[in-house]
């Protein structure tokens, strides 16, 4: 019975792995695509930023120092974001719907997941014009440069039934891409 159980338990957890990869890859793919969460990120201004090169005039490649790391975390329909690494933006307000929105599209993959579980990080990737005028459908500026957004699902458990009811902690799951659009709240 116990190697039975056991059977059971090791195909549980290799199913709940993959489950949690790919909501963290489901969670990247819909964050690339649609409004930021921190949203002092897309009037985040990179012309006077120093980089390797220099100081970044407008059109100069924004270097991927220019920008440190971003961390957003959630819960029950709150949001918040903190700097990771410097350099970072005026965040802003975070997006609580965006981080909302971005985890319901998990959900679909991992019906277990919280909020809470997911984090979703912003760092530089050295893609981006210092000085880009694009703007949304509204006029509001969009970012000048394209983060590489990386999205983590941690902190969860398995219970295990050759563990009479014990837990095993599950290792975190990541998926990165980098920002595509950074606008909007529909992504297919």
């Amino acid at each position: 019975m116990l190697l039975l159980f056991g059977l059971f338990d090791v195909g549980n957890y290799a199913w709940t792995l993959n489950q949690a990869e790919k909501a963290a890859q489901m969670g990247a793919r819909y964050a690339v695509s649609t409004a930021l969460v921190p949203s002092g990120l897309n009037s985040f201004e990179t012309v006077g930023l120093s980089c390797p090169g220099g100081v970044l005039k407008p059109g100069d490649r924004i270097c991927r120092e220019a920008l440190g790391a971003v961390r957003c975390t959630g819960g029950s329909g709150t949001a918040s974001c903190t700097c990771a690494r410097t350099p970072c933006p005026d965040l802003g307000t975070a997006n609580a719907q965006a981080f909302a929105r971005i985890v319901a599209r998990m959900h679909a993959m991992m019906p277990m997941l919280r909020a809470e579980n997911v984090t979703i990080t912003y760092s530089g990737s050295g893609i981006g014009y210092a000085g880009d005028p694009g703007l949304d459908d509204n006029g509001d500026p969009l970012s000048d440069i394209a983060p590489l957004v990386t999205v983590e699902v941690g902190g969860m458990n398995l219970r295990a039934m050759t563990l009479f009811g014990g837990t095993i902690s599950l290792p975190p799951a990541r998926a990165t891409l980098t920002l595509e659009d950074g606008d909007g709240a529909v992504a297919y």
